[in-house]
């Protein structure tokens, strides 16, 4: 016997042949209870064929009307989950007209197909680092298994935006916000990647309530407020060192490219003493924040 958490096709009848037959079973009950009243009139007397035949026409026109409960209509990106007396018979995912047992009218549960998205809140939460941060994310999901998102959770959707709020936290204190190695993963600097592992943690949550998450991607990242002012001042003493290095190297490279020029060249001839001159003071000039103001040496070198 089949699990009940797991979908299967749902054996169901076209709606249009199912109306037909309604129509017919009215036509019928109609024409047998008009005949029946016709006869008793022409004879002026009702008989026990009479009545037999008066509530056998009318027997046949509810029968008809019951089987009109079991029509229903399937819209595109939508599913028909059907249950017959506590019992999970199938899901009917092909969208048009159907006819199923007319038992299951009060349990043929609507199911969304399509893709949605559920907007975070904005949590505040510790990081690797325990620096507290503020971060929210976008989670764009879409049911699979209809059977697993009605029977095995209660509120599929509430059970979606519980356990994307309990992802997200949990993915904050994995990463630090910022990483000042190269090698490291940040939450600010690979957000790429960032996502890539909340969506396959949520996926893995979300999996036991038939439920496939599309993309996942941070909404919101940053610094909590108590925080964020020395926090941004350590951002920008970082960005000021890093760009410091690169002008430093950029310099050396200066330098040393002059030197063997003037080597090469032999525009002049310099002993150690002037060449460490020479290298300060152009390393002034090119690390500097502000223009040089040359000294003009109008006499000899020495």
């Amino acid at each position: 016997m089949q699990s009940s958490s797991q979908e299967r096709p749902a054996r169901v009848a076209p709606g249009l042949l199912m109306l037909l037959a309604v129509i017919v079973l009215g036509l019928v009950g109609l024409a047998l209870f008009v005949a029946v009243i016709v006869d008793a009139v022409a004879n002026g007397s009702m008989t026990v064929w009479t009545w037999i035949g008066g509530i056998g026409g009318l027997l046949v026109v509810g029968l008809g009307a019951f089987v009109a409960l079991g029509l229903f209509i399937v819209q595109p990106n939508q599913a028909r989950v059907l249950i017959l007396f506590g019992r999970y018979i199938g899901t009917v995912r092909t969208d048009g007209w159907f006819w199923a047992n007319p038992f299951t009218i009060g349990e043929r549960r609507k199911v969304s197909l399509r893709i949605r998205n559920f907007d975070t809140q904005k949590v505040k939460v510790n990081d690797h680092r325990g620096n507290p941060v503020e971060i929210a994310a976008v989670v764009v999901w879409r049911v699979v298994d209809t059977a697993r998102a009605i029977f095995d959770v209660d509120d599929f959707e509430e059970f979606v935006a519980v356990q994307s709020e309990t992802a997200v936290r949990h993915l904050a204190t994995l990463y630090p916000y910022d990483s000042y190695e190269e090698q490291a993963l940040s939450l600010s600097g690979n957000v790429d990647e960032v996502s890539e592992a909340l969506q396959t943690e949520l996926q893995q949550r979300l999996a036991r309530a038939g439920v496939e998450v599309v993309e996942t991607r941070l909404s919101h990242l940053s610094y909590a407020p108590e925080i964020a002012g020395a926090m941004l001042r350590r951002q920008q003493a970082s960005a000021i060192v890093a760009a410091r290095q690169k002008m430093v190297e950029g310099a050396v490279g200066m330098v040393d490219m002059a030197l063997q020029m003037l080597a090469r060249e032999h525009i002049v001839e310099l002993d150690e003493e002037r060449k460490a001159t020479m290298i300060s003071n152009l390393l002034v000039v090119l690390t500097g924040e502000q223009a040089a103001q040359p000294i003009v040496n109008a006499g000899s070198l020495y």
